[in-house]
């Protein structure tokens, strides 16, 4: 049989707690697969090791078949576009034999990882603060947002999975940028529905600027609504259950069966609101801050004269401005190079917009 090695492909960040923290999940993966099969990660963007050094380690090591598997919770641009771009000139490059499995997605093991989270939070909560009964309690999950519907669509089902599994009284979802509503609109609106208590649930696998985006506006309403009880949930990390999806969506391709990849895909299929993106060329755009560094310049709030606590996302609104940090997907030096369509909601008041009157 031909020798196998794996390749995580995470996204990278200018974090280097962010790249820590990935870094962990990987190098715990290799002991719940097989002893013969050899294991590698690498990023995207920013941070070291790239994703062509971890392909160049497992060929070197005489892999004849690698299985990559993208490190991302849901299927938007960077796993349907940029990751597939980075594999598929490898393999062409150098004939090896190179296959692509699934995004962790709406998986019940990872249903269970953020109800461990949230239900974390809960206790912790009632342990200081005195019991608020779960259906006085509103749950608000903050998921990454993303120009695609499609991985949108899988945030809010995950959390209406787990207001249903869990029995809270209400739920919201909001996004950290791109989307709508963004944090802080997503917060306001749910402090006005009567609640004892909110918790909020980043889910994201990582820490990182975004994280602290979610926090930041989550102390921001806190304070002006002073009678709430805010709850931060911590998000996903190395949990047990992201571990055992992992090993799925690795394993699973050398079955005979394999699952199809994005089912509901806006580049195969007719999406409601973005049907003109049926058929577009996909291709990666971040061959420019490849391997950059998590230390790269505007990696911090430091940097940044527009934010003062934490990164607001008001960059993306001034792509004049000479010192952003950026969001975890498009920063200020990489507008002329991203040729994708643009997001027909980019000026929803409770999107990027929202984002000025903080």
């Amino acid at each position: 049989m031909a020798k196998i090695g794996v390749m995580i492909c995470g996204h990278g960040s200018r974090s280097q707690a962010a790249v820590d923290e990935f870094s962990v999940l990987a190098e715990k993966l290799p002991a719940l697969l097989p002893d013969d099969w050899l294991t590698e990660y690498g990023y995207l963007e920013f941070a070291n090791p790239v994703i062509r050094d971890g392909l160049d380690k497992l060929r070197d090591a005489g892999c004849e078949r690698i299985v990559a598997v993208p490190g991302m919770l849901f299927a938007a641009m960077h796993t349907k576009n940029d990751i597939p771009t980075v594999l598929n000139t490898y393999g062409e490059k150098h004939g090896i034999s190179l296959s692509y499995g699934r995004e962790l997605g709406v998986d019940p093991r990872m249903i269970a990882a953020a109800g461990d989270r949230v239900r974390e939070a809960v206790d912790a909560a009632n342990a200081e603060h005195g019991d608020v009964a779960l259906n006085d309690t509103c749950l608000v999950v903050i998921g990454r947002g993303a120009s695609d519907p499609d991985a949108n669509g899988n945030v809010a089902k995950v959390a209406r999975m787990l207001q249903e599994g869990m029995g809270f009284g209400w739920l919201e979802v909001g996004y950290s940028g791109v989307t709508f509503p963004l944090v802080e609109p997503c917060l306001t609106h749910a402090a006005k529905l009567g609640y004892k208590r909110i918790i909020v649930f980043p889910y994201f696998l990582f820490t990182g600027i975004l994280i602290d985006r979610i926090y930041g506006f989550t102390d921001q309403v806190a304070a002006a609504h002073p009678d709430i009880q805010f709850v931060k949930a911590g998000y996903l990390r190395d949990h047990p259950k992201v571990l055992e999806t992992f090993v799925e969506r690795i394993t699973e391709q050398l079955g005979d069966e394999v699952p199809p990849t994005c089912g509901t895909c806006k580049y195969r299929t007719q999406v409601l609101g973005f049907e003109a993106e049926v058929g577009a060329v996909q291709e990666s755009h971040h061959h420019h801050v490849e391997g950059q560094g998590a230390s790269a310049p505007g990696s911090n709030v430091a940097d940044c004269d527009l934010c003062v606590d934490f990164c607001t996302g008001e960059c993306r609104l001034d792509m004049d401005h000479s010192h952003h940090h950026g969001d975890g997907e498009h920063h200020h030096h990489d507008h002329d190079h991203h040729h994708h369509a643009e997001y027909p909601h980019a000026k929803h008041p409770h999107g990027p917009e929202s984002a000025r009157k903080s």
